[in-house]
């Protein structure tokens, strides 16, 4: 076979675009691409496979293979030669496919007599959408030449799967984001909302993959990258004398923007017959899948560069993006692949809802999105490819569901339950100035967990009576620089002030795990969550640890104070941190310098061996918390992060709820007070269960105190607690189902 020219792949990929470009059924279009290629190709088969879902390839079209094989034949990622090009996003090119490893034999395909197979990843910048196969009856390879060919018809065919142009019976092109979709993914903050998408980085579509003139193109691709070069200088200086981790980074994207290597290809790219734009997003593309295979995280960590660069160059190019003078919509719904607090904090109250590609539901832009009140979904895979700005969108934080151009069904449904939630809490707001008291005369202190100035109108409007946890931490995220000591007292005094003598309960730096500090160097750790973390960092670094707490005590002057110290997981934690804070307690007093007219030390029980920790630790500590969320998930040995675990075992399991009353029984004697922190505190059963076995303290997200309190005023936690003792000695796993039926005959 000769060698294909470069005149030859532009002739190929003009053929394509208008083969694209004819109005036709979607199928059709499938088939008469396989037809062209092959014909191109001089090569008896070419067939598309597709992804039908994350794991299974489908037989789409083929020309040269059995017909009736189409949409029926199927394989699982890694399966067969198709499937090992679809997982390792590399070419396969064999002229003895037979012989080759993984190779699965189809018979329903007729596949037998072809011996040469090539097979090509059909992606875009990194998404994963099928493989494109050509096959012939010699045995040879595919040249390098029709491998690259391969490749760019891979490319466009990419480009347009994303304008829709393989769907049923629309035109040509752009039919694609108007069906309705439904994503279930992870409840990260509760709520509902409904609105118009607003695309955190929107995605640029590439709607020219084709070019017709390589100069033009080529001359369009240097002035871009000129441009790109120049602003990246531009930041550069702006950040002379700065922060040197914000200065390396800047430097690695100078280092991308000026190098040859990257220029070089994208202009063998256009060569071809791409345009300018296509081309980045091929050379984005390929490099993700190289990097995406490599083990070093260092490594691994420089594909965010070269994304970064490459989506500003496209920007570029195509004047897509949100400097263009694209407008926010009124209700708008942040989507986004992932995003940090500061740049959440910019956005602040103003959106209706967040919904992120990753994330988690104890990272710190939960955190923030719980902070300010903002319905959040996180895992909701695909919602990046899926969403364009405007999109009416609809997100329930409840279930972790996300209802992306809704029919008006869905969306009705959807309002109605909107209108029920304003509902209830118009009736919570009726009983703000009301104490949490049960009909036995049970009196519950209800607190609020805070961790932004943005937090403390909720003291008043949800009728909290005081911060049972805020969180130092994030002051220290949304920077990217360490704090300094005189702004953290500024900041903790604008709170103690805010809280109007309600208690405030300060917990010291709680980073590490999902909470990494942007100038913190990240700790590659198999188990963050068990890893370095909270007290044992500030341990650790008792510089920083020794800062914050003269930080506290400087904003406490005059007024009462309380610390509680994170993670402790035995006696001698407690002891040192405790220490810690007497020492600062006596440099401020020998400088002179007000202090508090009282301290109260704490410390979170977020481990099981802390439960068990001898009695002098319960009578030292002046108050002890038990942070729910962690202290499940050890408990039960399923990570809080792992959506296939962490609803599999209840709070109000009979083994969890035997260690909480050994705590509670073991503060009692010793006279320390016990509150309970975290989520399962505001789901009203919970807390209503853990009220009846004896806890007085429940601190919680602002909009729970209602719905709790209306609940604890509603029953005799007395007789809830004979239906818990009477459920576990009939030998129940769970006593939920006793708890639920007793409240419903109330």
């Amino acid at each position: 076979m000769p060698e294909r020219t470069e005149s030859e792949s532009r002739k190929l990929l003009r053929r394509l675009r208008d083969t694209l470009a004819t109005p036709c059924k979607g199928q059709e279009r499938l088939d008469r691409i396989t037809h062209l290629i092959a014909d191109s190709m001089r090569s008896q088969v070419c067939s598309i496979y597709l992804f039908r879902d994350a794991d299974t390839l489908e037989l789409c079209a083929t020309e040269g293979l059995k017909a009736e094989a189409v949409h029926k034949t199927r394989l699982r990622m890694g399966e067969g030669l198709v499937g090992r090009v679809a997982r390792s996003a590399q070419p396969v090119n064999t002229g003895n496919a037979p012989a080759e490893r993984g190779f699965r034999f189809m018979p329903e395909t007729g596949e037998e007599i072809y011996s040469s197979f090539l097979g090509v990843p059909i992606q875009r910048v990194g998404e994963k959408l099928g493989v494109l196969v050509v096959q012939s009856r010699e045995a040879r390879q595919f040249s390098e030449d029709e491998v690259y060919g391969l490749e760019v018809v891979a490319m466009v065919l990419a480009e347009m799967a994303e304008l829709g142009a393989f769907l049923g019976d629309g035109e040509a092109m752009g039919r694609g984001h108007t069906n309705p979709v439904m994503i279930r993914a992870s409840a990260g903050q509760e709520g509902a909302a409904e609105g118009r998408v607003w695309l955190h980085e929107p995605r640029v579509v590439v709607t020219n993959p084709v070019g017709d003139d390589p100069e033009k193109e080529r001359a369009r691709l240097h002035d871009a990258v000129d441009t790109l070069r120049d602003s990246v200088d531009q930041m550069l200086a702006h950040a002379h004398g700065g922060d040197k981790d914000h200065q390396q980074v800047l430097e690695a994207y100078r280092m991308f923007a000026h190098s040859r290597g990257w220029m070089r290809r994208m202009e063998e790219d256009i060569a071809r017959g791409l345009s300018a734009e296509a081309a980045v997003e091929k050379e984005q593309s390929a490099a993700r899948a190289r990097l995406e295979q490599v083990p070093d995280p260092y490594l691994r960590d420089r594909l965010h560069d070269l994304d970064d660069l490459s989506n500003r160059l496209l920007r570029i190019l195509t004047g897509q993006g949100q400097d263009t003078g694209a407008e926010m919509p009124e209700n708008p719904v942040l989507v986004a692949r992932n995003i940090g607090p500061a740049e959440l904090l910019d956005y602040g109250r103003k959106l209706k809802g967040v919904v992120l590609e990753e994330g988690s539901v104890g990272s710190h832009a939960a955190i923030v999105a719980r902070a300010l009140a903002i319905p959040l979904v996180v895992h909701a895979d695909r919602i990046t490819t899926e969403a364009l700005n405007g999109d009416p969108i609809l997100v329930d934080g409840d279930q972790g569901i996300v209802h992306l151009r809704p029919d008006e069904t869905v969306a009705g449904a959807f309002r109605e339950k909107i209108a029920m939630q304003a509902e209830a809490q118009q009736r919570y707001s009726s009983l703000r100035n009301l104490p949490a008291e049960a009909k036995c005369g049970s009196r519950i202190s209800l607190l609020m967990n805070a961790g932004l100035m943005a937090d403390l109108p909720s003291l008043v409007n949800s009728g909290a009576d005081g911060v049972g946890l805020f969180r130092t931490e994030l002051q220290f995220l949304v920077r990217t620089r360490v704090p300094r000591r005189s702004e953290l007292a500024a900041i903790y005094a604008r709170v103690m002030d805010a809280a109007q003598g309600r208690p405030v309960i300060f917990r010291t730096l709680d980073i590490g795990s999902d909470k990494v500090l942007p100038y913190m160097k990240p700790q590659d750790e198999p188990n963050p969550a068990m890893g370095w973390r909270a007290i044992r960092v500030g341990l650790d670094k008792p510089g920083v640890l020794r800062m914050q707490l003269q930080a506290l005590i400087r904003a406490a002057a005059g007024r009462p104070l309380s610390v509680m110290f994170p993670f402790i997981a035995n006696a001698a934690e407690y002891t040192a941190a405790r220490k810690a804070l007497e020492c600062a307690l006596a440099h401020e007093t020998a400088l002179g310098r007000a202090t508090p007219t009282a301290v109260e030390v704490g410390a979170m029980l977020e481990t099981p061996s802390l439960a068990f920790a001898p009695n002098s630790f319960f009578e030292a500590a002046d108050f002890i918390s038990i942070g729910g969320n962690d202290l499940k998930q050890f408990f039960f040995a399923a990570d809080r992060e792992n959506e296939r675990v962490r609803r599999r075992y209840d709070t109000l399991d009979v083994s969890y709820l035997a260690l909480i009353e050994q705590i509670i029984d073991r503060c009692a004697r010793a006279g320390t007070r016990l509150s309970f922190c975290g989520e399962d505190a505001g789901r009203p059963i919970d807390a209503l269960t853990l009220a009846a076995l004896g806890i007085r303290i429940l601190s919680m997200r602002p909009a729970s105190i209602g719905p709790v309190k209306h609940l604890i005023r509603r029953v005799n936690l007395k007789d809830l607690r004979a239906v818990i003792d009477a459920a576990r000695g009939d030998g129940a796993q769970t006593v939920r189902p006793a708890v639920t039926a007793w409240l419903a005959r109330q």
